[in-house]
């Protein structure tokens, strides 16, 4: 793979991405298979004035790749939007596709937050290969310049976590993923880390709603102190 670099400014891939040989393969096999779905990379989601800024891995198969929007479609928006409702970061209707409100004025919005992924396509198996997440990684960096009131970033998951801090030239050993940690980082941002919300670490106990709930607890008065 020849890595490739974005377009100057933008904050997001284009529909027809053509950076990443083996995941434009798969995108095009999913698009002449289910033509409805969006099938491309997903966009950011939430206000470009936000504080907090979620960072997820990849696109789920009949999550995000399906609908469009992060963490929509599947067990982990389920659990992600939820507790983002409990804490006063959403406020709205949210259901497993874009209509939120399509049908009332109830539409899902965010406050103060948006949310990404680390790779905005879907890979194979969920599972991005290092010189795809290095070549998605200047997607993260124009949407972590895009956003001036940024204080704060949760990674969910150790990829996120370790994308993230390439993203802004760190070291790993200097800040190691632990769940519930909050790392103080150069220039005044905080980095808190999250396991990943899919309902296999919450199957498995690795995740319950409480220890995620805990998390955002801890970010809502952090930042309510900043």
């Amino acid at each position: 793979m020849t890595p490739g670099r974005a377009t100057p400014g933008r904050t997001g891939p284009g529909r027809d991405c053509a950076l990443c040989p083996r995941l434009v393969a798969f995108r095009d096999e999913l698009r002449r298979d289910f033509p409805l779905w969006h099938n491309a990379p997903v966009p950011s989601f939430g206000p470009e004035n936000a504080r907090l800024l979620i960072v997820g891995l990849a696109p789920g198969l009949k999550g995000a790749n399906r609908t469009g929007r992060p963490f929509t479609g599947d067990y982990a928006g389920d659990l992600l939007y939820a507790t983002l409702a409990k804490f006063g970061w959403a406020s709205g209707k949210y259901v497993a596709g874009r209509d939120d409100g399509v049908w009332s004025t109830d539409t899902l919005m965010l406050k103060d937050v948006r949310i990404t992924n680390a790779v905005r396509c879907l890979p194979p198996q969920n599972k991005p290969l290092p010189a795809e997440i290095n070549v998605c990684r200047q997607f993260l960096s124009g949407e972590l310049t895009a956003l001036p009131k940024l204080r704060a970033i949760l990674a969910l998951g150790r990829v996120a976590h370790e994308t993230i801090l390439g993203t802004l030239g760190l070291k790993r050993s200097a800040y190691k993923f632990v769940h519930g940690a909050l790392h103080d980082l150069p220039g005044g941002l905080t980095l808190a880390d999250s396991y990943h919300c899919s309902r296999y670490n919450t199957n498995t106990g690795v995740l319950t709603p409480e220890m995620f709930e805990q998390v955002f607890a801890a970010l809502r008065s952090h930042l309510t102190r900043t």
